[in-house]
């Protein structure tokens, strides 16, 4: 009971010291770095904005975190410093470009999978057990393992920076994953991870509160590489710790994020354009432009959140009840697959005829 008393006091007083972070964060935006932190730029293909807004979410949540893991070592002496190491090495590399400090997205994609290259080796993160007998063979090749587990993270950071462009969009996506994350670590009595993962979840339930449904502040390219970066990393630990799930169940839920980069990356090879730079056919973008046609006048921004997200917890939700059946989860799997790619292509061929892209 003191136990549980204590990781009560300690997550009420960190909720209290992010949303005071968060606010002075966002009152002094136009003041940091002379402004540079406001995205004014209209044009881009995932802008979806058109007034001056802060790109210092990321900043926020990287220092309550900093708070949580102060007040948590403090409690219960755990540093989580493999959280702190990687999270602040991927956020700087997007908040280099929040700070609009521009590099190409190719030399971004070289420093990222440098780093990680790096982390990955000093603090031997490991993926225990995967559902795929042919894979696990090849995963008994050192170097084909580590570029599967750098792979893993790629995926993950990309696809929450990739879908980041809406109000609420990858908080809410982040919210329900890490929720379900919770769900079985609470079920298995994993405290540690739990409270990490029940932080992460309080940082973005404040941000929500500044960014939806009409947005004071951005998560920025930092932010969503710094929760993409965590997510990653929950995922793997509870992976890990609780080898009666199939590991498939967590392809299920993280398959937005992942399926999105995926498909982006060959469809725009088949298309011959650049696969690591952004353009205006994505799924989410997609049903945007469907929204502002459905309802003429309206702000679509939100609304794009609240149905993107809708039809992914109607997908991936249930999965939870056969999460122990391996064979259950990879037919599930791919279903969401072919879900995916037939609602992409009517969707796209909607849009065609309605609207020139």
């Amino acid at each position: 009971m003191q136990g549980e008393s204590l990781e009560f006091s300690l997550l009420s007083i960190f909720s209290f010291l992010s949303f005071f972070t968060f606010f002075v964060i966002q009152k002094l935006s136009n003041k940091l770095l002379g402004g540079s932190l406001f995205d004014n730029d209209f044009e881009k293909p995932q802008a979806f904005h058109r007034n001056e807004t802060p790109r210092s979410g990321g900043l926020a949540s990287i220092i309550s975190f900093f708070i949580f893991v102060l007040l948590n070592n403090l409690l219960f002496s755990t540093l989580y410093l493999d959280y702190l190491v990687l999270g602040l090495g991927l956020f700087l590399i997007g908040f280099l470009d929040d700070i609009k400090i521009r590099f190409s997205p190719k030399a971004r994609l070289i420093l990222m999978t440098f780093f990680l290259l790096i982390f990955v080796k000093i603090f031997s993160i490991q993926i225990n057990q995967i559902d795929l007998i042919f894979l696990n063979k090849l995963l008994s090749l050192n170097i084909i393992y580590i570029f599967f587990i750098v792979l893993c993270f790629l995926f993950i950071i990309n696809g929450s920076n990739l879908i980041d462009g809406f109000n609420g969009l990858l908080a809410f996506q982040l919210i329900i994953i890490n929720s379900l994350l919770l769900y079985i670590n609470i079920e298995n009595e994993f405290q540690s991870l739990s409270i990490l993962i029940t932080a992460q979840i309080i940082i973005l339930l404040i941000f929500l509160l500044f960014n939806f449904p009409s947005a004071k502040i951005f998560m920025g390219d930092g932010g969503a590489y710094l929760f993409g970066t965590f997510t990653a990393l929950n995922v793997i630990e509870t992976n890990n710790l609780n080898p009666n799930i199939s590991s498939f169940f967590y392809c299920i839920i993280l398959f937005y994020l992942f399926f999105e980069v995926f498909f982006s990356f060959f469809r725009k090879l088949i298309q011959k354009k650049s696969p690591i730079k952004p353009d205006s056919r994505h799924l989410h973008m997609l049903s945007y432009k469907i929204l502002i046609i459905k309802n003429p006048g309206k702000d679509c921004n939100y609304l794009n959140t609240i149905f993107i997200n809708s039809i992914y917890c109607a997908l991936v939700l249930p999965s939870i009840l056969v999460k122990e059946s391996g064979t259950l989860c990879k037919y599930w799997f791919f279903c969401l697959i072919i879900i995916y790619l037939f609602t992409y292509f009517r969707l796209n061929s909607f849009v065609k005829k309605k609207i020139d892209i």
